[in-house]
């Protein structure tokens, strides 16, 4: 397991009422009743091992909840036998974290918004939640989504030094990318526990390249590809390069690398995963590029009705990779629509598994106004996030259920767009102690 720090405090900020039918509240005060459910008598003589167990089935915010109980419960954070079981028993929550960018800049993913002036902060990193108050200024911030209650939670990110932007996440870790021009530097944070671990460089100097991530219990793979910089003054997509370490003590420090398809315009900056290798929109024309990390190889798949695509993205759901755009055929007699389709098993034929009810799209469209869409994929969900507003739609593949997110409380629409990664909050990355064999000092970022 990895090592936990006791000092860290809890990152929540603010208090939730008791609402339901055991409880009353009145003048701000909350008040519990008893009921044959929750009858002290019988919860006061759980053993704890049982106790424990009933826990880690809790969601984050729950969980920093209850650990506000007892000293007990405050110390599960630092248990690593709880985290153990944690780890075995907790269940996977499909959440989204939501970055605010300019849409003016350009960046690969998200463009960091802190201050470069050189102030430092000790706000705690760690989720502030539905009223807290507002991180400093000199703060980055992501906003939590949980599409199952559809919430919002903000969450500081004081660890991440200025000059990083989010680029990728995987298994309850956000990768951190520094912007300047070169070799590479990325960081690896867990914004539930505050943690932040940094890999080395890599090897070849780049401007925005694109991004993938995979971790998995045992091992951390990272591929950065295009961007490369053959002089100060011009960048082109040559190559990708690949950061490897596993549990049986393999590592590869940038060592694999691979050159790319000719022609390839990778603008997005956006990987996805899906069984073993990555995936990227490939540009002008529509293409999807892949990625064999096995194999380290670059292959071409042709986009499903790639001449009447408008604003292609994929996503990863339940293992499989989707495509989501809208088709646009104004020769034909064809109705404008969005569709999804899914890679098949062989690895080059589409099929159209869904498509927005025709009615919903004339609504989207008109929203929309032809400034175009971005989408990302997390488990069973999709958000559908418009550009230039603060509008999304969240489609459910398992309920077939299309329905509108509330906006995110805590943005003000002032020119700031939302972007999202998938993220599953987890309490435990113990992945992250694979790192510590390469013996790497952490250098110090000037905030």
């Amino acid at each position: 397991m990895e090592g936990f720090h006791p000092s860290m405090t809890s990152p929540f900020s603010y208090t939730f009422p008791i609402s339901g039918a055991g409880s009353s509240t009145t003048n701000n005060i909350t008040t519990t009743t008893t009921t044959p459910w929750m009858n002290s008598r019988i919860w006061s003589k759980l053993p704890q091992r049982l106790l424990d167990r009933v826990i880690a089935f809790l969601p984050p915010p729950a969980f920093f909840r209850a650990r506000c109980v007892c000293k007990r419960f405050y110390a599960l954070l630092f248990s690593n036998t709880f985290l153990e079981l944690y780890l075995q028993v907790s269940p996977h929550r499909h959440w989204f974290m939501f970055f605010k960018h300019h849409k003016t800049r350009k960046s690969y993913i998200y463009k960091n918004n802190n201050n470069n002036n050189g102030n430092s902060t000790t706000t705690t990193s760690g989720i502030i939640g539905h009223g807290g108050a507002s991180a400093a200024s000199s703060c980055e911030e992501g906003y939590l989504f949980d599409p199952y209650d559809m919430t919002w939670y903000r969450i500081s990110f004081a660890l991440v030094p200025s000059g990083f932007s989010p680029a990728s996440s995987s298994s309850g870790l956000l990768c951190w990318v520094s912007d300047e021009a070169g070799p590479k530097t990325m960081l690896l944070c867990n914004p539930i526990l505050g943690s932040l671990t940094q890999l080395p460089p890599t090897l070849r100097p780049r401007l925005f390249p694109s991004i993938g991530l995979t971790i998995s219990p045992t091992c951390i793979d990272v591929t950065v590809a295009g961007d490369d910089m053959i002089s100060p003054y011009a960048v082109k997509n040559l190559t990708s390069e690949s950061f490897h370490i596993d549990g049986g003590g393999f590592y590869s420090l940038w060592g694999t690398t691979s050159s790319l398809p000719r022609l390839c315009s990778l603008e997005s900056g956006r990987m996805v995963c899906a069984e073993g290798k990555f995936y990227c929109m490939n540009c002008s024309p529509f293409s999807v590029l892949g990625y064999d990390i096995s194999s380290n190889s670059w292959f071409k798949i042709q986009a499903p009705m790639r001449r009447f695509l408008r604003s292609p993205s994929l996503v990863e759901c339940k293992g499989k990779l989707l495509l989501v755009a809208a088709v646009e055929k104004s020769k034909l007699n064809v109705p404008k629509s969005l569709r999804v389709w899914s890679l098949q098993g062989c690895g080059t034929m589409w099929v159209e598994s869904e498509r927005m009810p025709q009615q919903l799209y004339v609504q989207f469209a008109e929203l929309e106004g032809g400034n175009g869409f971005e989408c990302v994929g997390h488990g069973e969900f999709i958000v559908i996030m418009i550009r230039g507003t603060d509008k999304a739609l969240l489609f459910d593949i398992c309920r077939k259920r299309w329905q509108w997110i509330p906006p995110c409380p805590f943005v003000a629409h002032d020119g700031f767009e939302l972007h999202g990664l998938a993220y599953e909050p987890r309490l435990a990355t113990p992945v992250t102690g694979l790192l510590d064999q390469l013996a790497l000092p952490f250098h110090t970022f000037n905030a």
